[in-house]
């Protein structure tokens, strides 16, 4: 069992009790693979468009599908050796899955606060969240600063992630002391994408991943295109118009010329059945920065990236066709 009631010293109340045991299990039945989380990060915020994080995380995951399904595709099994696919494949899969299973009790416990009128954020505790998104979401009860709480899951989650993933002794062992994960880290060929059906991908490129402060950096520079008021109608209509399948073909169709070169992801992927492991409370431990919260970001590279990732894909892909032929 993946969460834990806990004692406390006033007893739960039966209502209490019912609302952690559907959450729980709400939890668990979305929280299958990429694809199911990918849609009920988004199916949320359409019932809760003030969560905007819920967006942000809806069109982030859509981009781990893209990096799991690139394992599978035209390209990397040329490169990469099979064993090496299924530890990096595992690598997004399990900072996938703890994402999602962190933020989504807190999401559906908001969910309910509302239709109770009342907060119910005491509870998150029996979900092991941190003290930090406990006082957070607290916060937005009374001040409803949506910035404020996008941000403030933002920190959360790259934290929780660097604890239980990032710097777990297997994930680092196998994956992030690796050649190919620098490799692919240096050149920048890792990306957030932000497509358009009008075949424009806006974005950030991803370096210094082991680093919290620049992924909460990235997370932020993320949210701040997504939302620009002149671009988010068309990322939104992207998000309503297109299923997400995993496959990079999802945004590749509104681009003139391409063909599909990666797979769907639940036709290449098994469902990976996962264990909790209790993480301590990150905030507890005394590793906050004041500085994550400030909601002013600085995109040092231009944010329209089309013509700068068929470029880097280019690259790749004749790096490894070069490699092929040796």
């Amino acid at each position: 069992m993946n969460y834990t009631i806990k004692e406390s010293k006033s007893k739960l109340s039966d209502i209490e009790k019912n609302l952690l045991f559907k959450i729980y299990l709400e939890t668990n039945d979305k929280n299958i693979d990429n694809v199911s989380r990918t849609s009920a990060y988004f199916d949320f915020y359409l019932k809760h468009p003030d969560i905007i994080w819920a967006f942000l995380a809806s069109m982030v995951s859509r981009n781990g599908g893209y990096n799991m399904c690139d394992l599978e595709g035209e390209w990397f099994p040329k490169i990469l050796e099979s064993p090496i696919r299924k530890q990096l494949f595992l690598t997004y899969e399990r900072a996938n899955w703890t994402i999602f299973h962190d933020a989504y009790p807190q999401l559906l416990l908001y969910h309910y606060s509302t239709k109770m009128g009342m907060p119910m954020f005491h509870l998150l505790a029996h979900f092991h969240v941190s003290s930090f998104m406990v006082k957070e979401w607290k916060n937005y009860w009374v001040n409803r600063d949506k910035q404020r709480l996008m941000n403030a899951l933002i920190v959360n989650e790259q934290n929780v992630i660097h604890h239980a993933v990032i710097h777990h002794h297997f994930y680092e062992k196998k994956v992030f002391h690796s050649l190919r994960f620098f490799f692919q880290d240096f050149f920048h060929f890792s990306a957030v994408l932000l497509p358009t059906i009008r075949g424009e991908i806006y974005g950030a490129s991803v370096n210094g991943f082991k680093s919290v402060h620049k992924r909460i950096n990235l997370g932020k520079r993320i949210a701040s295109v997504l939302f620009d008021p002149e671009l988010y109608p068309f990322f939104l209509e992207f998000a309503l118009k297109t299923e997400h399948t995993g496959s990079r073909y999802d945004y590749e169709q509104y681009i003139g010329g391409k063909k599909r070169d990666t797979p769907f992801l639940r036709m290449s992927f098994p469902v990976i059945v996962h264990h909790n492991r209790w993480q301590p409370d990150w905030f507890l431990q005394g590793k906050f920065h004041r500085k994550w919260m400030n909601p002013e970001v600085k995109h040092k590279h231009p944010v329209l990236l089309t013509e700068w990732f068929l470029n880097k894909q280019k690259q790749l892909h004749t790096y490894i066709a070069l490699k092929d032929l040796i």
